[in-house]
């Protein structure tokens, strides 16, 4: 069966008022359970990220601030989350299971994370309710270790992967494709190696046209030993950031576009969640599972 990676810890202690849906990793992992998406063994447990691995994307000065809990207060506002123990131990977690996610890949040809796609947090610090870029944690171990040596990111979700872009720059060992709604945060974009900037309001049929002009091109362009996929679902006509109108169907189309591109020839896919902020827990964390529904057809 589809491997599948997923840790308790995902789910840090925050207050409960808390704008970011937090319940959504605890609940997403339910669904799985309850839909019978997950292997018979379980899922597959990260250790959390060490400190070696968070340095090969981010400066170290940063990752000693965040593991030791003194992250400066206007990084921690830039963040948006209280820097507590437990949301570091969540960060790491979380980029160690994106990492996993990419092993399981490079064995089974497509493997997923029930977190992961924090594209905001840069080499100097976090923003954007990312504190570690998991994805690009994940790219640079397995190109040190010499697991890959090109690497595609594909960004779905509804905001631009700035953070992801920052950290490539200058890096021709990784191509980082980001399709966003032009006028959604960050308000100063980095530029990706390719970004397709969205009107508001797009729905299904354009942004799905949108796929098939760049899919193909892309992946020739980058040819990639390892794709990773963003499958945020903020482009949903619900989502309280989203602005691109997506429907539940036009989800499932867009995450099996990519899926089919990519594992149709035949290299390796680690999915990762991103972000989504339906207010309603359940019906966040079932849109979500959507990726994982589509993943199985092709494991």
């Amino acid at each position: 069966m589809l491997p599948i990676v997923h840790h308790p810890a995902y789910q840090a202690d925050i207050p409960a008022d808390h704008r970011f849906p937090m319940g959504k990793f605890r609940r997403l992992a339910e669904v799985l359970m309850e839909e019978r998406l997950v292997a018979p063994g379980g899922f597959h447990v990260p250790e959390p990220a060490p400190a070696a691995w968070l340095a090969l994307a981010h400066e170290a000065p940063y990752v000693e601030a965040v593991l030791g809990g003194m992250v400066a207060p206007a990084v921690a506002r830039e963040i948006g989350f209280p820097m507590t123990e437990s949301v570091a131990l969540r960060a790491r977690c979380a980029t160690a299971g994106t990492v996993l996610a990419a092993r399981l890949a490079l064995a089974h040809g497509l493997a997923l994370n029930t977190a992961g796609g924090s594209h905001h947090a840069r080499r100097a610090h976090g923003a954007g309710f990312c504190v570690f870029n998991d994805v690009a944690v994940a790219a640079r171990v397995l190109l040190a270790e010499g697991q890959a040596a090109r690497v595609l990111v594909i960004d779905l979700d509804v905001h631009q992967g700035d953070g992801t872009a920052d950290i490539f720059a200058g890096d021709d060992r990784v191509v980082t494709f980001s399709a966003h709604a032009e006028k959604n945060y960050p308000v100063r974009k980095v530029p990706s190696t390719v970004d397709v900037a969205l009107p508001d309001g797009l729905g299904d049929s354009g942004y799905l046209a949108m796929l098939d002009d760049h899919l193909d091109t892309l992946i020739d362009r980058a040819a990639p030993d390892l794709v990773f996929y963003n499958a945020g679902v903020d482009p949903h006509a619900d989502d309280r950031l989203g602005r691109l109108a997506l429907t539940d169907r036009g989800l499932e189309a867009r995450d099996a576009r990519v899926i089919e591109a990519v594992r149709g020839r035949g290299l390796p896919l680690a999915g990762v969640i991103g972000g989504g902020y339906d207010t309603d827990v359940d019906r966040l964390a079932r849109r979500h599972a959507t990726l994982h529904r589509v993943a199985a057809r092709f494991a």
